[in-house]
């Protein structure tokens, strides 16, 4: 029994001593906390409730040369409420004539927005959402409203700010502007990302009910820094010009995709740039920067880079006759052949340009060429073909020629198909930039997107001209190739364009895609410039993959872009102060004054027939009849929602569908 007692009262000591071992540890550990790594745990405690949350600089604007806006961003604000913080007295006083204001404001009615925000305090609700997305107006009449107008502790107002980069002109240029977001950096937008997107700014913050976050104060512990504004070389005008043209012709044509751009000859200034592909539903929008980004097969467009090589080594000049035969001619095992049926027989080496003989062509480099063909590829890159342009916007496509001494690509057949832009890939940029080159006499200009960047008033960098070659050839080959290209306008493959008022200077191109597969496509294309004889910009177009059954030569699809583009800017900025040999009006001109002459001044009680009158004609005299008048397209006027004969009914709209 004394054992049994001795042996309980054992345990019980070492109970007692393995409790106070653990009190000793406990109590270190509270000494441990409080004193020793106490400031550690109560900023990690404050991490939990209270931290920085990023404000975000408002981007710089966007604009083109003559100072519209491209590109913004916008303010937006969104409000809730502190239902719990307000006083009771402030609350009583304030409920009625801030749900009024709201009421007047958002919508909904007085009682409504006074039971919610009852509702709310009762709840204790400390974020609740009262309105979003509001404009910046807004946004201050809001923080002037009964009870909101104490601010954020006495009033119980919460503003949230965003922004939102908005595109004022719509999807015009949209992917030139490009974006720089969730998606990536493209176009403008991503490659001056560091002087568009200024220095965020931080707000203190507290966690609240719910997860949810509401702000310290009503002030930024650092304010953002707004970033620069970007001036860019687009003319407004231009560019609709240049997008619409082009957006009429691929659905005319059911095109899978296409782009043109407009650059100033002396400068590279690119002025206008269009890229539209097609959706599943037939719709076209700016879907990528294909004058940048995408590298092809040129096809008949590379002639000029091809002759301009011969006539520089003097192997041949533009009088120099060339037997095309019957239009078909064997390299190998394979065929090159002239899109006219029997071929041009003997022509010279000019006329195979403007004719744009493929068999001239070919026979041509083949004759001179043929036991050196690096001798001709040295003589495309002294020209700058075959290099990139090192444009500010990524995703520059890299052209490629073949290269006679990798000889794992190199045919017997590569040379002949270099001849006429068939194993060559160049973007359509890098194109226009020779085809300026030679409106330029030589001079090879960069092209260039930019003109400053600005803060607020003050420029903070400039970007000038700036020169790849003084001089891509002899000035003797640049009046030869230029005589050529009036030519080919004139009287060679595009004199469907031709207009002895402002004449055209160019060459066109059908080139063949996914002839390797069962159903071949085309890529039509036309490069160039304008005035011929004082050149004041170049222009390509490409369009891929036309519908077949409607057409697919460079002439019929493309062609009709560059003229009417170039037709827009002769008529709305004339690029000459006079047009000699006109003593009188032009017949047309009078014409179609005398036929308006007669229209306007017959008194109506229907509608007229507007059809084929010229568009503006049309809008002055049903303005004049006190119509209100929308129009959509350029030129002579196809449809009109009014019928012809039917009675007038001045309270409607009419719209005119100009061709």
């Amino acid at each position: 029994m004394a054992i049994e007692k001795k042996n309980i009262l054992n345990r019980l000591y070492l109970l007692a001593g393995a409790m106070f071992l653990f009190a000793l540890a406990i109590t270190y550990k509270v000494i441990d906390i409080q004193f020793i790594q106490g400031d550690f745990y109560k900023e990690k405690a404050e991490s939990l409730t209270v931290k920085d949350f990023v404000i975000k600089a408002n981007r710089g604007n966007i604009y083109s040369s003559d100072g519209s806006l491209l590109a913004t961003s916008v303010s937006r604000f969104d409000i809730k409420m502190d239902a719990v913080t307000v006083s009771k007295e402030n609350f009583e006083k304030n409920i009625k004539g801030l749900s009024k204001s709201l009421s007047q404001m958002i919508g909904k009615s007085a009682s409504y927005w006074e039971n919610y925000i009852r509702k709310g305090r009762k709840t204790d609700s400390r974020y609740m959402p009262i309105t979003r997305n509001l404009g910046y107006n807004d946004y201050l009449k809001i923080k002037s409203f009964p009870m909101f107008n104490l601010g954020t502790y006495k009033g119980g107002i919460i503003t949230e700010q965003r922004t939102v980069r908005e595109h004022p002109i719509g999807k015009i240029a949209e992917r030139a502007v490009g974006y720089d977001d969730g998606r990536g950096r493209v176009g403008i937008e991503g490659n001056f990302y560091e002087f568009l997107r200024g220095k965020n700014g931080k707000r203190l913050k507290q966690k609240i009910a719910k997860g949810q976050w509401k702000p310290l104060n009503d002030n930024n512990e650092v304010e953002p820094i707004d970033g620069k504004d970007v001036i860019t070389t687009i003319d407004l005008d231009i560019q609709d010009v240049a997008h619409h043209a082009l957006l009429s012709q691929l659905q005319k044509f059911e095109a899978e995709h296409g782009t043109v751009v407009v650059m100033e000859t002396k400068t590279g200034e690119i002025k206008g740039i269009s890229n539209l592909g097609r959706n599943k539903e037939g719709n076209y929008y700016e879907r990528l920067n294909y004058a940048v980004g995408e590298s092809h097969e040129p096809g008949s467009t590379f002639k000029l880079m091809s002759l301009m090589v011969a006539l520089e080594d003097k192997v041949i000049d533009t009088s120099t006759v060339i037997d095309t035969d019957d239009g078909t001619y064997k390299v190998y095992n394979r065929t090159v052949r002239d899109s006219h049926r029997g071929g041009y027989g003997k022509i010279s080496a000019g006329r195979v340009f403007e004719l744009s003989s493929n068999v001239g062509v070919v026979k041509i480099i083949e004759k001179y060429y043929k036991d050196n063909p690096q001798k001709f590829i040295d003589g495309l890159n002294r020209m700058e073909v075959g290099y990139k342009l090192d444009v500010p916007i990524k995703g520059e496509g890299v052209p490629t020629l073949p290269n006679p001494n990798d000889k794992e690509h190199w045919f017997g057949t590569s040379l002949a198909w270099m001849a006429y832009g068939y194993g060559v890939h160049i973007t359509p940029l890098q194109t226009l930039a020779i085809y300026n080159a030679v409106a330029n006499n030589g001079e090879m200009v960069k092209p260039r997107f930019i003109k400053e960047i600005r803060n607020q008033h003050s420029v903070v960098k400039t970007y000038d001209k700036v020169v790849i070659n003084p001089k891509i050839a002899s000035q003797a080959t640049i009046d030869k190739m230029k005589v050529l290209m009036k030519n080919v306008v004139k009287k060679g493959t595009a004199t469907n364009i031709y207009n002895k008022n402002y004449e055209l200077a160019g060459k066109t191109g059908t080139c063949q895609t996914e002839y390797w597969t069962d159903n071949t496509q085309y890529i039509a294309s036309f490069a160039g410039y304008f005035p011929a004889d004082n050149p004041e910009y170049s222009c390509i177009v490409v369009i891929h993959k036309p519908n077949k059954k409607i057409g697919y030569y460079g002439n019929v699809v493309a062609a009709p872009v560059f003229e009417q583009i170039a037709h827009q800017i002769y008529t709305k900025t004339p690029v000459m102060d006079e047009v000699s040999g006109y003593k009188q009006s032009p017949e047309l001109i009078v014409e179609n004054f005398d036929r308006y002459n007669v229209k306007a001044n017959k008194k109506y009680e229907t509608m007229p027939n507007l059809k084929n009158m010229n568009g503006m004609d049309a809008v002055a005299l049903l303005e004049n009849l006190g119509f209100t008048v929308v129009f959509k397209g350029t030129g002579k006027v196809l449809n009109q929602s009014l019928k012809a004969g039917q009675k007038f009914d001045k309270t409607k709209i009419i719209e005119l569908t100009l061709s």
